[in-house]
């Protein structure tokens, strides 16, 4: 399933076009081949399609909601690590020099990283030089705070800081492990091969019995559609729904505006 995620939006949605449509296509042409023996058909594969698609509706809906609960998990992450490095800049802006600049400096590149992790796509190049940008800078910051707190250890504003930062470094954790929790390949291989099945025999059920193609053509572009969402939250950067970035990005426009609190020693 490694492949589907690779894949582009059109890429993807133009397969499981192609797989849906072609099993219902192979449907009409099995039940044209033996219409002459439509009666020894018609009920036997009536009462299979009819529990198939039962099945298959329960494994689509459970498909669904695991990708609906990671894309709400990836925005909540977001959310989260927005919110610690924000009281992690305003915890720096209360310590003393040098400390002070040096940390505010660095949450704002830091800031560009996670904005950077947001864009980029889990496991590329790209995402893996953000992440190491964003553990280089975790680094000198967390130097720095120890510097602080050595400077001044029974102060209030080092110990908050760390704290505070300390946060911000578990939730780079958090956002990076939600950005690679994807669906299990094998439920995606089921509702692919299972929804391909249920509506080749829908199709051949309905030719068997000489009702309009309309419904079924419906059925497959449903089945095709939600496949396609399915599949599209569980690519957070690569589909046509993605994860928003806008937390991240208005702190990192706040952080343009001059710091609100001054740190000791500071005029």
């Amino acid at each position: 399933m490694g492949l589907f995620f690779r894949l582009s939006s059109l890429e993807l949605g133009l397969i499981l076009f192609g797989v849906m449509f072609g099993a219902t296509a192979l449907g009409l042409v099995l039940a044209r081949v033996v219409r002459h023996r439509s009666e020894e058909f018609r009920e036997p594969f009536g009462v299979l399609q009819g529990a198939l698609l039962g099945l298959v509706a329960l494994v689509l809906a459970f498909g669904l909601s695991l990708a609906v609960g990671r894309y709400e998990s990836r925005r909540a992450a977001v959310v989260d690590d927005a919110n610690a490095i924000g009281t992690t800049y305003l915890r720096a802006e209360t310590l003393a020099e040098p400390f002070r600049t040096g940390s505010l400096e660095r949450l704002v590149r830091y800031t560009d990283t996670s904005i950077r992790l947001s864009d980029s796509v889990p496991g590329s190049a790209d995402a893996k030089a953000a992440i190491a940008d964003g553990d280089l800078l975790q680094h000198e910051l967390w130097g720095l705070a120890g510097q602080a707190l050595a400077d001044a250890p029974t102060a209030s504003a080092p110990r908050l800081y760390v704290e505070s930062l300390n946060e911000m470094i578990d939730m780079q954790t958090v956002r990076v492990a939600g950005l690679n929790n994807r669906v299990p390949g094998p439920v995606l291989a089921v509702e692919v091969v299972g929804a391909a099945v249920a509506l080749c025999m829908l199709a051949f059920l309905v030719s068997l019995l000489g009702r309009g193609m309309l419904t079924v053509l419906l059925a497959a572009a449903l089945v095709t559609l939600l496949l396609l969402v399915t599949f599209d939250l569980d690519r957070p950067t690569r589909g046509l729904i993605r994860v928003p970035d806008a937390p991240l990005t208005s702190l990192r426009a706040s952080m343009a505006l001059p710091p609100a609190a001054t740190g000791q020693g500071v005029p």
